[in-house]
């Protein structure tokens, strides 16, 4: 159900709730340490360690499979145990973790190292959706998501430039400091994690009597057994492929499909950046109803079709000089900013709707199949973006194109039924 419950400006909301703070400073922290280390991953194991490009592929792939499972367990596992503290054992684990890749040297190594930063990093994501739908409500919840959101991409960027200097240097202590420094922060984050609320955060459970047997009865529902849950699982795991078109399709457009120099690819990702920072928060307020969510779903939808005609586009633009050049550039910045756009109106669509359409009592089950939809759509994502807009140019896109409008159409239709039986 959602909630009706007035809402107080953001602002004051920050200053007088202790539990949103120390969630805030958490998300800052983390996202440091992860833009830090994750510039430096790749490199780190080709170029300090020695390992060849193929086991490191090989290596991060079998750890994201491990990524996808946790989101599950650990949803489920939220719901029974305390989730605050799930999440210190989780950011124990991944600092540790983090810190450990100084000590991979080969194959298997890597796989155990990786599987375990990325177990703790999708689990602690999902107990951190179940913390938020526990200890907000309504609007706040999505207002808060898109926040947290907001804090993420500017730690990650600040943590990326901050791995400009290892990189720069070369060296491997230059490495092995700064990703030690990133993992330390993920154990200092553990300690600030112990400090929230667990009656905020952690689920209440309450014995059974007469007056509770109808909510006790809805408490049992899984979301395996929730077909309305599971549709928008599959359909936002879905649109979220449109991650892995600008992470991974769009610097393989710009370099193979277009007369834009190869720099410009840069400066489109920092665009996605810098507009999911000034507009997120801005952009999900009005979805914390149904029919809220509805709309930016199909705001989201049209902007995404927009997006992909406009980077089809860039790669029609041909010619020598400075006006190919110049148009190929403003239709690439263009497509980013649209792209952009959609991302963040799909994401607060996604948010309001998995927190409302979970029971309370199985908040973290809920958000846990949620994020699994998404963390399978990052996993085929680079195989159906190559298979399409890479390998078919124009055409390709027209089938994301296609793919993304009937997502989004889909999920509004979740909204909107979901919407209508509220009202009845």
């Amino acid at each position: 159900m959602t909630s009706t419950i007035p809402t107080v400006p953001l602002r004051i909301l920050v200053q007088t709730d202790r539990t949103l703070r120390r969630l805030l400073t958490v998300t800052l922290v983390d996202t440091l340490g992860r833009g830090a280390f994750f510039t430096l991953t790749t490199l780190y194991l080709t170029l300090i360690v020695g390992l060849e490009p193929v086991t490191v592929g090989i290596g991060l792939t079998i750890a994201g499979a491990v990524g996808v499972a946790s989101s599950l367990v650990f949803g489920h596992l939220s719901d029974r145990f305390s989730a605050r503290r799930m999440l210190v054992i989780l950011h124990v684990v991944q600092g540790a973790a983090l810190i450990g890749y100084l000590f991979v040297r080969d194959l298997p190594t890597l796989v155990i190292v990786a599987s375990l930063v990325l177990l703790a990093q999708q689990g602690g994501g999902s107990v951190r959706s179940a913390v938020v739908g526990r200890a907000f409500r309504g609007e706040d919840r999505v207002r808060i998501r898109a926040t947290m959101r907001t804090v993420t991409n500017v730690g990650i960027g600040v943590g990326t430039a901050v791995a400009a200097i290892p990189l720069a240097l070369g060296t491997p202590f230059a490495f092995h400091l700064t990703m030690s420094i990133a993992g330390s922060l993920f154990l200092l984050s553990a300690v600030l994690v112990a400090g929230l609320d667990p009656q905020r955060v952690d689920l209440r459970r309450q014995a059974p009597d007469a007056d509770t047997a109808a909510p006790a009865s809805v408490a049992v529902r899984s979301p395996y057994r929730d077909p309305r849950f599971l549709w928008l699982t599959a359909l936002m795991g879905v649109f979220g492929i449109q991650f892995g078109v600008f992470e991974i399709g769009v610097p393989l457009w710009v370099v193979a499909h277009t007369i834009a120099a190869d720099v410009v690819v840069s400066p489109l990702l920092l665009v996605n950046t810098v507009v999911v920072v000034l507009l997120q928060v801005r952009m999900s307020r009005g979805t914390g109803t149904f029919a809220g969510a509805g709309r930016a779903m199909t705001r989201a939808g049209w902007l995404m079709v927009g997006a992909c005609l406009l980077w089809a586009a860039a790669g029609w633009i041909g010619g020598e000089g400075l006006g190919p050049a110049t148009a190929v550039v403003v239709v690439l910045f263009a497509a980013a900013v649209v792209h952009s756009l959609a991302e963040i109106s799909s994401s607060a669509a996604g948010w309001s709707l998995s927190f409302d359409l979970a029971p309370q009592e199985r908040m973290g089950s809920y958000q846990g199949v949620y994020g699994t939809g998404y963390a399978v759509g990052a996993m085929i994502a680079p195989a159906v973006v190559t298979l399409t807009a890479i390998d078919l140019g124009t055409a390709g896109w027209a089938i994301l194109a296609a793919v993304f409008a009937v997502a989004a159409a889909g999920v509004v239709l979740i909204a909107r039924r979901a919407d209508a039986a509220e009202v009845r």
